[in-house]
C-alpha cells in the first residue's frame, strides 16, 4: 500500500492498494514480488478499512492497482465498499481476464489501462498465449463504458521498436482513444534478467511529436 500519491489518480490525492498476484509475465515487469498468488507482505482487508477510516476527509481517491487487480474475486464488493466510504474509486489493469475487467470498470470512476502492445505483438511481451486478445478486447470494453480513463504504454526498446510504436499510437486513434501515455521503461527491477538495462534507442523528437498530434491528451513519461 502507498498511504498517499498524486501520481496514480490525475489530479486527486490517493492512497494506491497493490492487489497480489499477476497471470502474465511481462519480462520488464517491475514489481515481479507480486505475480505469484500470495505475496510476503500481505495487509488483510479489515487493517485497510481501518486506515481508510483515518484517511476519510484527507484523501480524494482510492486505487486498486497490482499485480492484476482483476484476479482477485472480491475487487468488486471492495470498490464498493470504499466508494460508500466517500471515496472515488481507480483502477489500475491490463484487462487480463476481460469479463472480470467489464465487472471491476462498472465500479470505477476512473480506470488507467495497460495497453500492451499491438494485439498480434503482446505475447513476446507477456510471455502468454491470447495476451494480445484479452488486452484489446477489455480495451473496447473500457471504451464503451463511459468511464474516464488513461491507456499508456510501456515501452523498453528491445521489445518495440519506432515503427511498432507508431502504429500502435496509430491503431489507439482509429479506436478513438483520446488520452495516451508512454512510459519509458524503469531497469531497475525487471523479471527478466536477461533485457539490458539500458535502452538501445536513441530520443525519436518527431516520433513523439506525430504521436502528440494524434490525441487530444499525450504524455512521454520517465
Amino acid at each position: 500500500m502507498v498511504p498517499l500519491t498524486t501520481l496514480d489518480y490525475p489530479g486527486q490525492l490517493s492512497c494506491v492498494l497493490f492487489c497480489q498476484g499477476c497471470a502474465w509475465r511481462c519480462r520488464y515487469c517491475h514489481n515481479p514480488q507480486l505475480i505469484p498468488p500470495r505475496g510476503s507482505d500481505e495487509v488483510d482487508w479489515p487493517q485497510v478499512l481501518a486506515f481508510l477510516q483515518r484517511r476519510q476527509g484527507l484523501l480524494d481517491a482510492v486505487v486498486f492497482s497490482g499485480g492484476e487487480p482483476t484476479l482477485q474475486d472480491g475487487l468488486r464488493g471492495a470498490m464498493d465498499e470504499v466508494r460508500g466510504m466517500g471515496f472515488l474509486v481507480g483502477l489500475h489493469s491490463a484487462g487480463i481476464k476481460p469479463a472480470a475487467f467489464l465487472k471491476a470498470v462498472a465500479g470505477a470512476d476512473w480506470v488507467g489501462f495497460d495497453i500492451k502492445s499491438l494485439p498480434e505483438d503482446c505475447r513476446a511481451i507477456t510471455q502468454v498465449e491470447g495476451s494480445g486478445e484479452a488486452n484489446w478486447l477489455s480495451l473496447e470494453h473500457l471504451l464503451a463504458s463511459g468511464v474516464d480513463y488513461e491507456c499508456r504504454t510501456t515501452v523498453h526498446w528491445h521489445l518495440f521498436n519506432p515503427v511498432r510504436l507508431l502504429t500502435l499510437a496509430q491503431r489507439l486513434n482509429a479506436r478513438g482513444v483520446k488520452r495516451f501515455a508512454v512510459q519509458r521503461v524503469r531497469t531497475a527491477r525487471m523479471l527478466d534478467p536477461q533485457l539490458p538495462s539500458v535502452s538501445a534507442q536513441a530520443e525519436e523528437a518527431e516520433l513523439w511529436a506525430a504521436m502528440g498530434e494524434m490525441f487530444p491528451a499525450f504524455e512521454l513519461r520517465g
